[in-house]
């Protein structure tokens, strides 16, 4: 029993560590003092950071930058 026990709480913890959290993020842009931020909802961290830097990229061409928050 012991056994089976310890197999359960296993697989729960390596299905708990290799589960990706899903979240809300903003990306904030800033151009002359104004702000916009975007949501990206649900999402992995990962993904945000790379939404957030394909934003910066584009906002840099005119002057302004972007950070995930």
């Amino acid at each position: 029993m012991k056994k089976a026990l310890s197999l359960v709480a296993g697989v729960a913890l390596v299905t708990v560590l290799f589960t990706s959290c899903k979240k809300d993020y903003t990306c904030t842009c800033i151009i002359a003092g104004a702000s916009t931020p975007t949501v990206f909802e649900k999402v992995s961290k990962k993904d945000a950071t790379d939404a957030c830097n394909q934003l910066n990229a584009t906002w840099a061409l005119i002057s302004g930058s972007c950070k995930l928050d």
